[in-house]
């Protein structure tokens, strides 16, 4: 045992500051200069095509034997909306202060420009796969492009660790966690049953991932955003002040501050950005291999879909549990009695929907949880396929099946252990992940520019639905042909 804790600690030693440098010194500056570089190379995309977007997403119906539009959406959106939208909304403002919200949201309307970039490279340079399913993503666009296989091989291993191992350990730890405070029931039981429902669903391979997120993901965001605008209504005198709060906080004028300022800046906007990209994913590089797998006419127009995602997910569904946190009179009282205290995010959440609705909340929480939670770990696996097809590309059927066993052993294992170690490590991962994307895709992006270009050319055209051709890119040699044929050959 002390073994086991020597080295550990030592682990710790060495993982802890790099990943603290990582978040602290690269990626909150990498994050909100590369999306404010993109805002700007796109002409403030999210606020000028906010429209069509929304348009876009609804209507992206219809795929052949493939993946459709819609259900690309919906498998990005099993991954983003998950136990970030209520644990890690919790944990920001606890340990950033409300401020963290503001810095949220800040990260999000950035990020619009981001995930575009990303999910229109992702489509691109995809390729079809014999099941009928399209792959790509950053290790695929990496390779292509900058001819860099050895980092697109880094960012597949980063991503395989983050989200096959940590993230899906994670998941059903919330999930077990909420069941038995809600309804007594033992984790390993918990476990069991998530790793039977989501083996049936893994084991359909890529088609089956895509049409369960489809059926579950619009009724779960719709539900949780319906009980967080009965909670706003009820308590719509509070609303100016809690708005008040946000904004005050993230520039060091919170209630806790007590003179340190610029830390108060610091700890809110640190949190912000990390809890921000740890949920809506904008520019870490998850979502494209979701993007890639629809059936488009055009990139730009799946860029555009999952655009639309992080605004689902940071400004609509993460803006509903501050809404229910700050609404409550459970976070003022922790303040209060509490400060500096470590918490459970999840506990803070379930708390404060206890607050507004009584036992109904905690049963509530403990089933979104259960959903939210759940569609991840099968968009997880749908996103460490993926890659780990493009690792083993001549066995790439047997490493997909080693995959699904390993993911089902660490759902099952994450159900019933403690995870600090855990989500330490998919931290310090998922920064290298994104940090690997963000220097790709600033080389990259003039590429999905051109694209973008060429969508809007046709729409003004008159062109309902625009079709693309590679003979727009500068380097149109590197595109599947199969894939993207050009319109007059």
């Amino acid at each position: 045992m002390e073994t086991f804790e020597s080295l550990r600690d030592a682990i710790y030693a060495v993982m802890n500051p790099v990943s603290d440098f990582i978040w602290s010194y690269i990626l909150v500056y990498l994050l909100l200069g590369a999306g404010v570089w993109f805002t700007i190379l796109t002409r403030g995309m999210q606020f000028r095509l906010f429209g069509h977007m929304a348009r876009v997403t609804v209507t992206a119906r219809g795929a052949g034997e493939g993946v459709s539009g819609f259900q690309a959406f919906a498998t990005s959106m099993a991954a983003r909306v998950g136990t970030g939208n209520l644990a890690g909304v919790a944990l920001a403002l606890w340990v950033g202060g409300p401020g963290a919200i503001f810095w949220m949201w800040v990260t999000a309307l950035v990020g619009f420009a981001t995930a575009f970039i990303e999910s229109t490279l992702a489509q691109v340079y995809k390729h079809r796969n014999e099941d009928g399913v399209f792959r790509g993503g950053p290790a695929y666009y990496i390779e292509r492009c900058l001819g860099w296989r050895w980092l697109g091989a880094l960012f597949a291993v980063f991503l395989i660790i983050a989200y096959g191992l940590a993230f899906n350990a994670a998941q059903s730890n919330t999930i077990a966690q909420g069941m038995n405070g809600a309804f007594g029931i033992p984790n390993w039981i918990t476990g069991l049953v998530i790793v039977v429902l989501a083996g049936l669903v893994i084991y359909g391979g890529l088609k089956s991932v895509a049409r369960t997120a489809e059926k579950i993901v619009p009724i779960m965001a719709i539900a949780y955003l319906l009980v967080a605008l009965y909670i706003l209504f009820v308590n719509i005198a509070a609303v100016p002040d809690m708005l008040s709060l946000i904004v005050m906080s993230a520039f060091g004028f919170g209630p806790a501050v007590g003179g340190a300022a610029g830390y108060a800046i610091k700890a809110a906007m640190e949190n912000g950005i990390k809890r921000g990209l740890f949920s809506n994913e904008a520019g870490m590089g998850s979502t494209p291999n979701a993007a890639a797998q629809a059936t488009v006419k055009h990139p730009a127009a799946q860029g555009l879909v999952q655009s639309f995602g992080v605004f689902v997910d940071t400004i609509v569904i993460c803006s509903c549990t501050a809404v229910v946190i700050l609404l409550s009179g459970v976070y003022e009282r922790l303040l209060s009695t509490s400060p500096g205290e470590s918490i459970e995010g999840i506990q803070l959440t379930q708390d404060a929907m206890v607050d507004h609705l009584g036992s109904f909340g905690e049963i509530f929480i403990a089933l979104a949880i259960l959903f939210f939670a759940f569609t991840s770990i099968l968009a997880n696996f749908s996103f460490s396929a993926v890659n780990i097809e493009y690792l083993f590309r001549r066995h790439a059927k047997v490493a997909v099946s080693a995959l699904k066993v390993v993911i089902l052993v660490m759902v099952m294992v994450g159900s019933v252990s403690d995870l600090t170690f855990v989500w330490n490590f998919a931290d310090l991962a998922m920064g290298l992940m994104a940090t690997t994307n963000l220097f790709a895709i600033l080389f990259m992006a003039p590429i999905a520019i051109g694209v973008l270009k060429d969508y809007e050319r046709q729409r003004r055209e008159g062109v309902h639905e625009p079709v693309f051709t590679p003979s727009v890119l500068k380097r149109p040699e590197l595109v599947d042909r199969d894939v993207w044929p050009d319109r007059d050959a």
